[in-house]
């Protein structure tokens, strides 16, 4: 076996190649840009090699910095993880002339299914089932909107070497035709340096649903069932689980086969995933092949109980697979949450700074439960905006799916991050959504969903009691401690009142407080009584209750009379007064928000890559004012209604903070 192998990658993947290979007694080399230079991966790995700036065109992606680490460190194979340089045919070309190990497919199966017209005309020829579309080269937007009547509306615009949503449009018309082909072309040069780009049938309501491949050098293969990923925004999956939901046995089977068919055709050996759309009727079309680990690679590690980075590495060393199609089997239900360092409440944009706090919950492995956490991150780092914005996947296992969606539930609960915007509150609503519960899920939810983006979730009156009881109860403590402190409890200058109004969303609840050395019972006016337990101390940020007997686990940050709560999909404020202290609130003056309607603010941080207006131009509504590029995705800022610019702050390649003016209008 091999004794040491470079993880040719950075964050929470770099990370998890480092756990197996630990595990089977390799030693590891990590890889750091100046971003990264006091990242986990590098803590984390045996040794560590600088290899340029932080933008990952001059660090991570070139080929000749790594193949120096590679021979500084001496090592014997290299892990590409997945994005980088994981599909780069040139890198796996470079690593065999080297004669080192390339833990990852031929450079010849990387070539023809890294590229998405290649791969569709092979999977053709391979009997393979594939969408409708146009497979050559596309010249300019006059032939996209030329093919894309052909094709007829809707149309995917896709990048040939694009994944993980880059380079990806839908278009309805042919001026949404016009634009996405320059937009996904623009995208597929800066991500992958390749800008070609195909157009295929988009198929309404479809289900994304993959399937794992394992191939060895010994012409062995096999498939490790499906991954249902329908739960996707803007072309990103956000949350995947194993087995599908939707798939019966036949089709599992028929899918299977059809990828395995596909992989032996180009001697695939090591870890894929060939990636198919599913329509209602349970019809299947290929969609592309992914030769590298997948991201969401862990569910399918839950429900099979093969470790794929193992067998990655063990195939790259030459063994033969020690495992049969037959021995595949679908153990339980697994779920993965991708936590992202994004805003849900800015429609999703991207977040940077220190996360002054990350605590995960605890990964428990049990023969009810499992809950696991694949991160790259520490409490105290940094997340850049160089890099994907993925801070970790919370992955949950039980026997069942219901059981394995409350697993994933609680772990969303316990799960405390700070210091950034984060997803966490979309994760835990998407788990409590009905629909989602239900498994009727398409590529299309988030969309249909959450139309107008995500503002929270209204909990319900039960809900808003159970936690108004225990905010009260927290309260009430926090106000004795304080008391105490003073010194004023003991010489009576100071009590601590029973009544108070807790006013959380849009309820009002008039509460009564009767406390004994266990616990505490909340009474409202109607009648309603909760039994308050918990060991919370005033300074903890996670409060874990029991209200008659149930669970109920809260995020909470002290605000000005009471507290900022997370509880599933909501991120509330509770606020708790005395009776007296509710009835002059009613004389208070809201504070209203500054009025920026005459200003263009920057939503993300980000680069500006093009302006498309200057001072004096007269804009429409819809019209395209400027992009910015944040985590290696391009967005184009417009314009809300019509006007004049009148001042312009920011130039094409300039850096603009969250907020920051860009442009003025008259």
């Amino acid at each position: 076996m091999f004794k040491k192998i470079l993880i040719a990658n950075r964050g929470e993947i770099a990370c998890r190649v480092i756990k197996s290979a630990q595990k089977m007694g390799i030693k590891t080399v990590a890889i750091y840009s100046d971003a990264d230079r006091n990242a986990l991966h590098v803590k984390m790995a045996d040794e560590a090699v600088h290899i340029g700036p932080s933008p990952a065109a001059q660090s991570y992606i070139v080929i000749d910095k790594v193949m120096h680490a590679v021979r500084q460190s001496g090592a014997e194979a290299v892990h590409p993880g997945y994005g980088f340089l994981s599909e780069n045919m040139k890198f796996a070309q470079a690593l065999e002339k080297a004669g080192v190990a390339f833990i990852g497919p031929p450079a010849g199966a990387i070539a023809s299914m890294g590229d998405k017209i290649t791969s569709k005309k092979l999977a053709a020829k391979a009997g393979v089932t594939t969408v409708p579309g146009y497979m050559g080269e596309i010249a300019d937007e006059a032939e996209a909107v030329k093919i894309s009547n052909e094709i007829g509306y809707p149309v995917m615009i896709k990048a040939s070497a694009g994944g993980g949503g880059k380079g990806m449009r839908v278009a309805w018309n042919d001026a949404e035709a016009r634009e996405g082909f320059q937009l996904s072309k623009s995208e597929a040069a800066s991500s992958f340096g390749d800008d070609r780009i195909f157009i295929e049938k988009f198929i309404t309501q479809p289900r994304h649903i993959e399937i794992q491949v394992l191939g060895d050098k010994h012409g062995n293969c096999i498939y490790l069932n499906e991954r249902e990923c329908s739960i996707q925004r803007r072309n990103q999956k956000v949350i995947e689980e194993a087995p599908s939901p939707f798939l019966d046995a036949k089709t599992r089977k028929s899918m299977g086969k059809q990828a395995v068919a596909l992989a032996k055709a180009v001697d695939y050996c090591s870890a894929g995933t060939v990636e198919f759309i599913v329509d209602g009727k349970r019809n299947f079309y290929f969609l592309e092949m992914n030769t590298r680990l997948q991201v969401e690679h862990p569910v399918t590690e839950l429900i099979t109980g093969i470790d794929l980075v193992e067998q990655m590495i063990r195939v790259a060393y030459g063994e033969k697979l020690a495992i049969r199609q037959k021995d595949v089997v679908i153990n339980g239900w697994a779920m993965e949450s991708r936590l992202y360092a994004e805003d849900p409440y800015r429609n999703f944009l991207p977040s940077i700074g220190r996360l002054s706090r990350y605590r995960p919950p605890e990964e428990v492995a049990t023969k009810t439960m499992v809950v696991r956490n694949d991160t790259g991150v520490y409490e105290g780092g940094e997340i850049s905006m160089f890099y994907d914005p993925m801070i970790a996947k919370l992955c949950s296992w039980a026997p069942d799916r219901a059981a394995a969606i409350d697993v994933m539930r609680n772990a969303l609960d316990g799960f405390e991050v700070e210091g950034i915007g984060h997803n966490l509150p979309f994760l835990s609503a998407v788990m409590d959504h009905p629909r989602f519960a239900s498994g009727d899920i398409t590529t299309a939810f988030i969309e249909e969903e959450y139309p107008d983006g995500f503002q929270g979730v209204e909990l319900n009156e039960v809900t808003l009691k159970r936690i108004s009881a225990a905010c009260a109860a927290m309260y009430r403590v926090a106000e004795i401690r304080l008391a105490r402190v003073s010194g004023r409890i003991d010489n009576h200058e100071r009590k601590v009142g029973e009544n108070w109004v807790i006013k959380v969303q849009d309820a009002r609840f008039d509460v009564s407080i009767d406390a004994d050395p266990k616990g505490s019972s909340v009474s409202f006016a109607d009648g309603t009584k909760h039994r308050v337990t918990s060991d919370w101390v005033p300074g903890e940020r996670l409060a874990n209750f029991m209200i008659d007997g149930t669970p109920l686990i809260l995020k909470v940050a002290p605000i000005s009379a009471g507290y900022q709560v997370r509880y599933r999909g909501a991120d509330t404020s509770v606020v708790i007064y005395t009776p007296r202290r509710a009835e002059l609130a009613e004389y208070m003056l809201e504070k209203l928000p500054a009025d920026t309607s005459k200003m263009l603010l920057c939503p993300m941080p980000g680069l500006i890559v093009n302006l498309n207006v200057a001072v004096g131009d007269e804009v429409q509504d819809g019209q395209a004012l400027c992009t910015v590029e944040a985590m290696k995705m391009e967005n184009v800022l417009r314009a809300e209604k019509k006007g004049v610019i009148s001042k312009i702050n920011a130039k094409v390649g300039g850096s603009m903070a969250v907020d920051e003016v860009i442009m003025e209008f008259e």
